[in-house]
């Protein structure tokens, strides 16, 4: 990282400075990384799912709150494939990035005035969320690099730098224009109604949606890759 610069371990005595210096090696440990990388990814995709009930509530539709989908509980929320085995296993993949999903948080469109252009504001609220989040906490990473905290602020940099990659990668993912993703009702609410064949393969109930985005996911992420990372280094400032 451009920003910091990693100042060694000037202090071998013992004591609290000893336990502090103790504590940023376990910042660094892969390990305690990748679990820190699972608990981001979930709460990230927790606010995710919980802005589109918020969303959907305030249009007209109040499925998510009466089903108790409106809270940051994660218990409420995950999945356990997509929240907590599928990051493990990325986790476990050299080079590999990290993400996952949690249960969707439903919604009617009946209960919306314009079911089409409501599903696209609905679905666009998650990948705002994380975008919000991303902005927020480049912001801190800012603000820490500036406070010059030596090898602690290091390894707060790289936390908060894991929080920033995790919410782009979700946020631009979740953007592409594969049902069930959120991007293919955003798509939809720029269609014509000349194209309403062509908007069938956008639905959320597509039998072909999940193999093609299965395949997406292993053979297609190199092409969003270049946008993750220009979108992250843009907010990291590298």
């Amino acid at each position: 990282m451009k920003k910091w610069v990693r100042l060694g371990h000037p202090l071998t005595g013992g004591g609290p400075e000893r336990t502090l210096f103790r504590l940023v090696d376990l910042f660094y440990d892969k390990g305690m990384l990748v679990i820190f990388s699972v608990i981001v990814l979930i709460f990230s995709a927790v606010i995710h799912e919980v802005m589109h009930g918020v969303v959907a509530d305030k249009l007209g539709d109040p499925t998510a709150r009466l089903m108790g989908r409106l809270t940051l509980n994660p218990l409420k929320h995950l999945d356990p494939f997509g929240s907590v085995i599928l990051p493990l296993l990325l986790a476990l993949v050299p080079g590999g990035i990290i993400f996952g999903w949690a249960k969707p948080v439903p919604y009617n469109p009946y209960n919306l005035k314009d079911p089409e252009k409501g599903a696209a504001m609905i679905a666009a609220a998650g990948p705002l969320s994380n975008f919000a989040i991303a902005v927020v906490f480049a912001v801190i990473f800012h603000v820490v690099a500036v406070l010059n905290l030596g090898a602690f602020g290091l390894a707060l940099g790289q936390l908060i730098e894991t929080i920033v990659v995790i919410n782009v990668i979700l946020a631009v993912f979740n953007l592409v224009p594969i049902p069930p993703l959120d991007g293919a009702k955003v798509a939809m609410a720029f269609m014509p109604d000349s194209w309403g064949s062509f908007k069938v393969f956008f639905r959320e109930n597509n039998p072909y949606g999940w193999f093609i985005l299965i395949a997406f996911i292993f053979f297609g992420f190199a092409i969003i890759s270049p946008i993750i990372f220009g979108i992250a280094n843009f907010l990291l400032g590298f």
